[in-house]
């Protein structure tokens, strides 16, 4: 059985943090007109889902993570208390279909995760996008102030960075674009390579 041991476990207090979405929340004013559109999306649960999470959970997973090819399955351990209160490791196992039901995404396998370059650099530009297009990856910075809050929330809760905030992927940009223009698009099969891109060590 051929599989891949994971080789990172970084980590960072703004990488994949929940968006507060509420409408009567302290300086949320500027950006009220957007929250319609993040309720009524699919990302809406996977933005704003609260949850405790703890650094050490964190290296844990990762420091026992492979990948099995064969099932297409990320397996891993997590440390647990038994009746007689000692340390045992529960088994853990993670596929694409797991992340689609628990982030609620409701996308399905066959669709995309590449759209044309095309149709996402003309979303951008209708979007008052005022960055050079053909850069490699997209400033937040250079969105007017509601699109940019867009940016920023999908970001700092669905994607990989550990860093460098203020640039966008393509895959981010490509699901904000889908998202919009509701198109299908594939946010769990994204999510789970980049999840199998951690366990290469790759950036």
């Amino acid at each position: 059985m051929k599989y891949l041991q994971a080789r990172t476990s970084d980590f960072h207090p703004k990488h994949n943090i929940y968006c507060i979405l509420e409408e009567d929340y302290p300086n949320i004013e500027p950006f009220k007109d957007v929250i319609p559109f993040f309720r009524e999306s699919r990302i809406f649960k996977a933005l704003t889902e609260k949850h405790r999470c703890c650094e050490s959970h964190v290296r844990t997973f990762w420091n026992a993570t492979h990948y099995v090819e064969a099932e297409k399955e990320i397996h891993s351990a997590i440390k647990i208390k038994d009746d007689k209160n000692k340390d045992v490791d529960l088994p853990v196992k993670i596929t694409v279909g797991d992340v689609r039901r628990v982030l609620n995404l409701q996308d399905k396998d066959e669709d995309p995760i590449i759209i044309p370059e095309r149709l996402c650099k003309g979303f951008w530009l209708r979007m008052g996008y005022t960055g050079f297009i053909n850069d490699k990856g997209y400033i937040k910075s250079k969105f007017c102030r509601p699109h940019k809050f867009l940016v920023h929330c999908v970001i700092h809760a669905l994607s990989h960075r550990k860093g460098a905030y203020d640039e966008s992927s393509d895959y981010i940009m490509s699901i904000i674009a889908c998202l919009v223009l509701n198109r299908p698009y594939n946010i769990s099969q994204v999510i789970f390579n980049h999840m199998l891109d951690n366990i290469k060590g790759e950036k």
